[in-house]
């Protein structure tokens, strides 16, 4: 009886030990960090009297991570039409149904078809045997995704122009744009129906045995990011703030040629040091994430806040604003980015925020969602929402899915 008390009390011990070591490590941090659910997140630390630090507190932003809980329903619903419209009689036979999904999943399948008969028909029996596929008024609605894709597509090349601008060497591995592919609205075979179609901007070529995508040609009127687009909507130009006094607000955001735009969580409450240290950092000046990096020493300050300037601009290249942060990791040697990634993103609240709901952890830009909803959606989204729609769920913003050729 004695061990069976003693075993969780030593293991809470070890525990106890490890989360001062790693709070031990964050105090060396300009900014006090915390450590909660493998993330780190700057917290306002109160003392006084002698009296001992109020317990730190982790921040969530209930509504992102409520955005991942949404998606996993429409996840489903999206996949099992792709599935059914890959079928060469627009139709699927309910015993290949574990073929296309796997054991596990089909379970969850099934439950979907039996709960939308308004998106999905079940048909057969007696002889024949039973097969699902869209209903008629899916099928209309299903008909507009090739006009989607059709409006997606200028956009889709700018996109990944834009990607190969931001690596050192304008090239990318191709299995790590395959990777992301369905984050930028990528069709599933953009290697025969998209690449050839513009020889004068892409070629793909072998390096070392891997197949890369690089860049024919350089777009000067590309290396623009959607950060200075903003600030040129806002009016807001290279020389604002220069030769007057601005100064930053309580809520962390700087009128600035160099600012981001920033949105802390609720119930963080900055103190005086810390916003005097972001004024500083939000002033600092930075290279465009669009010059080679190999030009700027990582130790330079300047050349910090320009990794945050790639990360926001990768995450602007995707159709949700939101990656894995196992995505973010394979561009690492072609982007130059620190080797502590996650505690580069977490370093920065109002710019990122990570949740580890779901199968992984994902990296949202915060600026881009109004609480649950994305702000500014392409055509593709837009298709999924309608489509979705025929549920009767009015959730917004369903993941991405593999797309059918």
């Amino acid at each position: 009886m004695h061990w069976r008390t003693t075993v969780p009390r030593f293991h809470q011990l070890l525990k106890t030990s490890h989360l001062c070591k790693t709070e031990a490590y964050a105090s060396s941090s300009p900014i006090p960090c915390q450590r909660l659910a493998s993330m780190w997140v700057p917290v306002k630390h109160k003392s006084g009297g002698g009296s001992r630090p109020k317990k730190k507190v982790y921040h969530r932003v209930h509504e992102l991570d409520k955005v991942m809980d949404l998606q996993k329903k429409p996840v489903l619903i999206l996949q099992l039409k792709s599935i059914i419209q890959s079928q060469k009689h627009q139709s699927l036979l309910l015993r290949d149904l574990e073929k296309e999904v796997g054991f596990v999943q089909k379970w969850n399948f099934m439950a979907v078809i039996e709960k939308y008969p308004s998106v999905f028909y079940v048909g057969g029996g007696n002889r024949t045997p039973p097969f699902v596929t869209l209903t008629e008024k899916a099928e209309k609605v299903a008909a507009e995704e090739a006009s989607a894709k059709d409006l997606m597509e200028p956009n889709l090349v700018k996109n990944l122009k834009k990607l190969l601008m931001l690596s050192v060497d304008c090239r990318v591995p191709l299995e790590n744009i395959e990777f992301i592919e369905s984050e930028l609205g990528l069709p599933n075979d953009f290697k025969k129906s998209l690449i050839p179609k513009y020889p004068e901007f892409f070629s793909v070529k072998d390096v070392s045995g891997r197949d890369y995508l690089h860049l024919e040609n350089w777009d000067s009127s590309l290396a623009v990011t959607a950060r200075e687009e903003h600030l040129v909507g806002e009016g807001i130009s290279a020389a604002f703030g220069f030769g007057k006094k601005v100064r930053i607000s309580k809520d962390g955001n700087f009128q600035g040629p160099h600012a981001f735009r920033v949105n802390f969580p609720a119930g963080f409450r900055p103190n005086t040091s810390y916003l005097e240290q972001l004024e500083r950092w939000q002033k600092t000046e930075f290279p465009s994430p669009y010059l080679n990096a190999r030009r700027f020493d990582i130790a330079d300050p300047k050349a910090r806040k320009r990794v945050v300037a790639v990360l926001h601009e990768l995450l602007s290249l995707t159709m949700q604003k939101r990656m894995t942060s196992a995505q973010l990791e394979a561009f690492h040697s072609q982007y130059f980015l620190p080797s502590k990634l996650v505690l580069c993103l977490i370093k920065h609240p109002g710019i990122f925020y990570i949740t580890n709901k779901g199968a992984r952890s994902t990296v949202f830009l915060k600026e881009a969602y109004d609480g649950l909803n994305l702000m500014s959606k392409c055509p593709l989204l837009s298709f999924h929402d309608k489509f979705v729609a025929l549920s009767g769920r009015r959730e917004t913003n369903p993941c991405n899915v593999m797309h059918s050729s």
